[in-house]
């Protein structure tokens, strides 16, 4: 092992040795609570990505749905509460409660149609 790569690896341990050195002084001075403060800080800046992960996760099978267009069939997901227009069709619709339906303007009645086959009576 030569001398270089002994100063090498040295170097690159020098840099956490301060770091722990520096610690340990704020301890034994009586700053235990800085160093124990900066370590929950810490502790919480590596958490926080995790439970906003899982709480995005959980917002988003709450308010994501899956469904039909209820004019032309074609298979929309969108988030509850919202509108939004139908890419095949073009039809404004909004979705309410895991449910799309169509966008009627105030005073419009909706109806559906049902076909229902003639018969002849002779």
């Amino acid at each position: 092992m030569s001398l270089k790569s002994f100063q090498l690896s040295f170097s690159r341990l020098s840099g956490w040795l301060t770091l722990f050195l520096f610690i340990w002084l704020l301890g034994a001075v009586g700053l235990g609570w800085l160093v124990n403060s900066f370590l929950i800080l810490m502790g919480l800046l590596l958490l926080a990505p995790a439970i906003a992960f899982v709480w995005f996760r959980w917002w988003l099978q709450r308010n994501l749905v899956q469904s039909e267009c209820p004019v032309c069939s074609y298979e929309l997901a969108a988030l509850n509460r919202t509108q939004l227009q139908c890419p095949s069709c073009g039809e404004l619709l909004k979705v309410e409660q895991g449910k799309l339906s169509r966008l009627t303007p105030p005073g419009t009645i909706d109806v559906q149609a049902v076909e229902v086959a003639a018969s002849s009576e002779e």
